[in-house]
């Protein structure tokens, strides 16, 4: 069973996400919080598997709730809800450690599944309107290549550059002749070299370090 927390400042919200998720026989909502310091406070509490994290909150907005609840032992996965009128705070929260993030108007069979992505150590970015939105922002700069990006061999590079284009471990198994298994080996020491969280995180760093250019080719 998954259990979730939700984090919306909109009743009305709330209650269509907690219908929806009652659908599921394997996730459990398990609290509701109504701003962003209730989130922190219950997510402590309850210890939920997923937070589903709204940005715009009433005294602590979500991305300042997933940073203080990302830098604690055993934190949730945060998957950010979001519509595209909020784009740079999407980016925030993914520099703050979420999973990834959900257009409110999503499909009901979409949340369930991302959910599931999340509580499973996944992130959310196969998604074309997530890449995009990284691209977008990554245009804003370069940063330094972080510690451990010169640690990568040439395979591992390769993974890290197909993940930041949105592919998925079976893509990328597809289009470099690999077994599924190796691909994830290979995400694994990425995560591990680069001292990352999850793949949001490497999407990032692949795009700020300029290892991949937003619109270019690989």
């Amino acid at each position: 069973m998954i259990s979730v927390l939700l984090a919306d400042d909109q009743r009305l919200v709330r209650s269509g996400f907690r219908m929806i998720l009652r659908a599921d026989p394997e996730i459990d909502v398990v609290g509701e919080a109504g701003d962003g310091e209730e989130a922190v406070a219950l997510a402590r509490e309850l210890k939920p598997d997923v937070v589903l994290m709204d940005v715009r909150m009433p005294k602590l907005d979500g991305i300042a709730a997933t940073r203080l609840l990302l830098q604690e032992e055993d934190a949730p996965r945060v998957l950010v809800l979001t519509t595209f009128d909020l784009d740079e705070y999407v980016y925030g929260a993914l520099h703050a450690g979420a999973s990834g993030f959900l257009l409110k108007d999503a499909p009901e069979e979409q949340l369930a599944a991302a959910i599931r992505v999340a509580a499973d150590g996944g992130a959310l970015f196969s998604a074309g309107v997530t890449r995009r939105l990284i691209e977008r922002f990554a245009q804003l700069g370069t940063a330094a290549p972080p510690p451990g990006l010169d640690e990568l061999s040439p395979r591992e590079l390769e993974v890290l550059r197909l993940i930041a284009r949105g592919n998925s471990n079976a893509e990328i198994a597809a289009q470099l002749v690999l077994s599924e298994h190796t691909v994830k080996t290979h995400v694994a020491r990425i995560l591990q070299k680069l001292d990352l969280r999850d793949r949001t995180q490497a999407v990032i760093v692949a795009y700020e370090s300029g290892l991949v250019r937003p619109g270019g080719t690989l």
